[in-house]
C-alpha cells in the first residue's frame, strides 16, 4: 500500500504541495494546521513579522526556516493543489488554531475530503491532543487498508 503523508502547519502546505505532483505515489494526506489560504496581504505580514524574528534570534534560533519557507510560498495556492488531488484528505485542527479560519473552503475544493477539528488543541495539535490526533491517523489508515489486509492483521 502507498504511504499516507502526514504534514503540520508550513509542512502541511508542502506536503499539499508534493502530493498534488505525485499523488499516483500516495494513499492520501492528512493535513494539520494548514487549513487557510495565506496568500496576499496575510502571507506578507506573518512573513514579515517571521523575518523580523529570524533577524532577532539568530544564530540561536530556527525562525529562519519558517521565513525562508514564507518567501517561498509566496503565488503558492493550496486550494489549486488541494482541487487537483484525486485520493482522500484529512484535515486536521486544534479547534484554538487560528489557521483553520479557512477550513470549510478548504473542504469544499476537495470531494473526499474530511475535516476534524481538535477541542483543546490549538495549531500544533498533534502535541496538545496527541490521543485525539493518533486516533485520527489511526482511523485514516483503517479506511485506507482493504478489508482483506485488516482481516489478516486483526
Amino acid at each position: 500500500m502507498p504511504p499516507l503523508l502526514v504534514g503540520l502547519s508550513l509542512g502541511g502546505y508542502t506536503s499539499l504541495a508534493y502530493a498534488a505532483l505525485y499523488q499516483e505515489k500516495l494513499a492520501g494526506v492528512v493535513l494539520s494546521g494548514c487549513s487557510t489560504e495565506i496568500a496576499g496581504k496575510p502571507l506578507r505580514l506573518y512573513r514579515r513579522w517571521s523575518t523580523r524574528i529570524a533577524d532577532t534570534f539568530r544564530p540561536g534560533g530556527t525562525w529562519h526556516v519558517v521565513a525562508d519557507m514564507l518567501h517561498a510560498m509566496h503565488g503558492y495556492s493550496a486550494l489549486a493543489d488541494l482541487r487537483r488531488l484525486l485520493v482522500p484528505v484529512w484535515l486536521v485542527n486544534g479547534r484554538r488554531d487560528p489557521l483553520r479560519w479557512g477550513e470549510r473552503r478548504m473542504v469544499a475544493a476537495h470531494p473526499l475530503a474530511r475535516l476534524h477539528v481538535v477541542d483543546r488543541a490549538g495549531h500544533d495539535v498533534n502535541s496538545h491532543a496527541p490521543t485525539a490526533y493518533t486516533r485520527i491517523l489511526l482511523d485514516a489508515l483503517a479506511e485506507l487498508t482493504p478489508a482483506e489486509v485488516r482481516s489478516l492483521a486483526g
